[in-house]
């Protein structure tokens, strides 16, 4: 009978692996994966906002939150079924740079290329549901704006504590769809941590690229003008706290912690 699913310490190998593509993956590939990832992040992003825009009034909060998470997850479903490269994901090719797999400088390379094209897809995406209008049905302008000043109000140690809890999950969803065997595992194993990652209201980098710029943008629109509200805010009150966050999440709760576990005795055996 064929192998469902990997052990965890054959999907850290998977991983680490995985990683070396960092050595002959062009940087012009890796920049237009990360522009996919950007859109395909904003597309979830994009519906758990017209999902929570009146759903708490019929179902209450938590349901409300519930019903938004499982929306979003779509972006991540995107990204590792089709194939992109995102950001907060790529944490775990810290795993390759632990193993000697990959050098720092090329993970750092990659984090790099990777956050400019997530965040030039992101303002796409943003730009391109401006556009659309659909801003207009409902109060789903006033919510957008809303959602972007309360993450810019964030105080630092806020944003950067959300941002770790944040990829601490995303890493582990990522981990299990790369433990999975078949389409539908993958599915599975990106729906249940972002739906609570975004039902406990956690911050990612990449998801607020899109969130924050299009209330920016609807508020210029409608003319309206909240506190903290302004592209500075956005890069230095959220977007740094966050991805810092982020990155402190991947890198020690899943991406360290697993190699520790199942192959740092092994890189000590092999030296």
């Amino acid at each position: 009978m064929e192998k469902r699913y990997l052990t965890p310490a054959e999907t850290v190998k998977a991983i680490v692996q995985n990683g070396r593509r960092v050595l002959t993956q062009s940087r012009l590939r890796t920049l237009v994966l990360s522009l996919l990832a950007g859109f395909y992040i904003a597309f979830g992003a994009q519906l758990a906002t017209v999902l929570s825009q009146d759903a708490a009034a019929f179902v209450g909060k938590g349901i409300a939150a519930l019903l938004s998470g499982s929306v979003f997850s779509l972006g991540l479903m995107l990204v590792v079924i089709c194939g992109a490269e995102l950001f907060t994901g790529n944490s775990l090719l810290t795993s390759s740079a632990l193993h000697g797999e990959i050098s720092w400088a090329k993970l750092l390379e990659n984090w790099g290329i990777v956050i400019v094209g997530n965040l030039a897809g992101s303002l796409f995406f943003a730009l391109l549901m401006f556009e659309s209008k659909l801003w207009m049905n409902g109060n789903l302008a006033e919510h957008s704006v809303n959602i972007a000043a309360a993450k810019c109000q964030l105080p630092f140690t806020v944003a950067l504590v959300r941002g770790i809890l944040c990829n601490w999950l995303v890493c582990l969803s990522v981990f299990m769809a790369t433990a999975a065997r078949d389409v539908t595992g993958k599915m599975l194993a990106c729906y249940v941590p972002i739906m609570a990652f975004v039902a406990s209201g956690f911050e990612h980098s990449v998801a607020n690229m899109y969130f924050i710029p299009t209330g920016l943008l609807l508020s210029a629109e409608l003319g309206t003008q909240l506190p903290g509200l302004t592209w500075a805010n956005f890069f230095i009150n959220n977007l740094l706290p966050v991805t810092l966050g982020n990155i402190l999440g991947g890198v020690l709760f899943v991406a360290s912690a697993y190699w520790y576990i199942h192959l740092k005795e092994e890189l000590r055996r092999a030296t």
